[in-house]
């Protein structure tokens, strides 16, 4: 399948399940076309982004016990899941000079997206939350808007928010074991597996693409749009093991874990 044809598939399609329609067979990008800048992606009604401040916030830890409230959680890591997706098939249709390896790679993690999304989606209605029954939000998306290269794209999205995913799908899982729901706790286990190998691809593109004689934590701040910055890249237990597993050098893992937020 084409890159680009899939990236169309995915943003221009309002029905989830074709935006979360496997692509058949390998990828192949010998038609990138011209570069197409999405403003806002294709959606149902029930999945339209929610203004600002009405989406459903994630539940507190000590709210986990309500099974309503795990349904919750599910629906909002879905969304979170969507969006990346959608984000993801963004760059491709928005930078397709970039490299054919990169933009097939990129596709291949957008199946995981795919699948991510779906895992939360029907957990959620297993817990009584259908997906698309509460307002979601557009935070991943609208950091996309911002992005005017690949590797604004890279340090955003997978050394940020799956880089920061790499420490909340395990804190989720300890609060879903909490309570007794094994069967989310495992669920956050595998995203959690296949973060790394997300992140993994974010550092090895992040090397190949910034400026010969650039350390990787400068080529990654230089990207960053405020207010993200690097301490928005962990969550509030720091798994540096599966940093490390991702590609990260020690002195890369040092230094974000030393940041602090300033709040400037």
């Amino acid at each position: 399948m084409e890159v680009r044809a899939f990236a169309e598939q995915i943003l221009c399609s309002e029905s989830l399940d074709e935006k979360l329609k496997p692509a058949s067979g390998d990828f192949t990008d010998g038609s990138p076309g011209d570069s197409v800048d999405v403003r806002e992606p294709a959606r149902s009604d029930d999945l339209k982004f929610a203004p600002r401040r009405m989406a459903a916030s994630m539940p507190r830890p000590g709210a986990f016990k309500d099974v309503a409230r795990r349904a919750t959680a599910h629906h909002i890591f879905a969304n979170h899941e969507l969006q990346a997706l959608e984000v993801m098939a963004r760059v491709a249709l928005l930078f397709p000079d970039a490299p054919t390896e990169f933009r097939i790679g990129l596709c291949k993690i957008m199946q995981d997206e795919q699948r991510h999304t779906r895992m939360h989606a029907e957990r959620a209605a297993m817990l009584g939350v259908e997906f698309g029954s509460l307002p979601v939000n557009s935070y991943i998306w609208k950091k996309s808007l911002e992005f005017k290269s690949v590797l604004d794209y890279i340090a955003t999205l997978p050394l940020v928010f799956e880089g920061c995913n790499l420490d909340h799908t395990l804190e989720f899982a300890t609060f879903f074991e909490a309570v007794g729901d094994d069967r989310s706790a495992a669920l956050m286990k595998v995203i959690h597996r296949d973060e790394i190998e997300h992140v993994a691809f974010g550092m090895e593109w992040l090397r190949k693409l910034k400026p010969a004689g650039q350390s990787d934590w400068d080529a990654f701040c230089e990207h960053l749009e405020w207010p993200l910055r690097p301490v928005k890249a962990k969550g509030e237990v720091f798994q540096v093991e599966a940093r490390l597993a991702a590609g990260m050098s020690a002195e890369f893992v040092a230094r974000l874990e030393q940041e602090v937020d300033s709040g400037m």
